[in-house]
């Protein structure tokens, strides 16, 4: 899915500080979000363009809803242990009779007569095949900008500030698992596509593109790059190389990741964000850790101690 683009030098990732942070940062993990729960509902769903016949929309389908419930079944199969050559047949035979049973339905509901559209039994195929091709996406996505002083990221993503902001570099092995985001076009795929994908790699690319890889044009100041991989926290594939604390961010915070950090076994810079006076613009400035470490961690009491001895003077 990656396009010829030119990698940046730093990808980075905005995050509030959370106990998902600690993990980000100590264990060098990325979480990798379900789609579903993105802000913008409208990020990896596409729509599907029925530019094929009925019948051919349909045997599409059929190959589709067939495919998956066969590797649902295989899989719980695989769980239970249960093997030979009768288990393997069976699951055969259930997953064609499902599909051909989803197109009975389908073909029956069409004939509804309460429908003001043109062709019921297209639109019932295309809202099938959407959620088909959807089911097949299940993967999880990691998301990065390019850039650590962009405002409506920070205000967005890094907890108005209070958060962080990660640097990575791309090591050569992981170049080729980031994908560029596209912003504006349509968000159409084109069923033609679909059928064609498993053999055809262009066509396979298009409809990856259409459904992980494109987004509004508004959203277009993220300059969003993303890793795409299984759901759920996995080992980075990317080298941390900075940390940038916003400009809210409290100083038992930034003592908290500069401590968690001490003794990895690649360093880390850290940095903090401060205001361009007079402008909008933000730059980042190398944080004193030294500084930060002569003031923490401290006792409250500490300071009575300091007068115990007073009266005995």
């Amino acid at each position: 899915m990656a396009e010829a683009n030119k990698l940046p030098r730093r990808l980075y990732k905005y995050r509030g500080f959370s106990h998902r942070l600690l993990d980000m940062l100590v264990a060098d993990e990325l979480y990798y979000s379900d789609p579903g729960d993105f802000n913008d509902p409208l990020d990896c769903r596409p729509t599907l363009d029925a530019n094929l016949p009925n019948d051919q929309l349909e045997q599409v389908l059929s190959r589709l809803r067939e495919q998956r419930i066969l590797a649902e079944m295989q899989a719980a199969a695989k769980s239970l242990k249960y093997r030979g050559p009768k288990t393997i047949d069976h699951i055969a035979r259930h997953s064609q009779k499902d599909a051909a049973r989803l197109l009975d339905e389908i073909r029956y509901h069409a004939t509804d007569p309460s429908y003001e559209i043109a062709d019921p039994l297209q639109s019932l195929l295309r809202q099938y095949l959407e959620d088909e091709l959807l089911r097949r996406y299940d993967r999880g996505i990691v998301s990065f900008g390019v850039r650590a002083t962009c405002p409506l990221m920070w205000s967005h993503y890094g907890d108005q500030h209070n958060g962080i902001c990660a640097g990575y570099s791309v090591p050569a092995e992981a170049e080729a698992d980031l994908n560029k985001i596209r912003y504006g076009g349509s968000r159409k795929v084109m069923a033609s596509d679909v059928a064609m994908m498993e053999n055809d790699s262009a066509a396979r690319q298009r409809v990856d593109e259409a459904v992980l890889l494109r987004k509004a044009a508004s959203w277009r100041y993220e300059r969003e790059w993303r890793l795409i991989g299984k759901r759920g926290a996995q080992d980075s594939p990317l080298e941390l190389e900075e940390v940038v604390f916003g400009i809210r961010c409290k100083s038992s915070v930034k003592f908290t990741v500069v401590q968690a950090l001490a003794n990895r076994g690649r360093p880390v810079r850290f940095f903090e964000m401060r205001e361009v006076p007079g402008t909008f613009h933000l730059r980042k400035y190398a944080l004193d850790t030294d500084e930060l470490g002569a003031s923490l961690p401290r006792r409250s009491r500490a300071i009575f101690e300091a007068f115990e001895n007073l009266d005995e003077e």
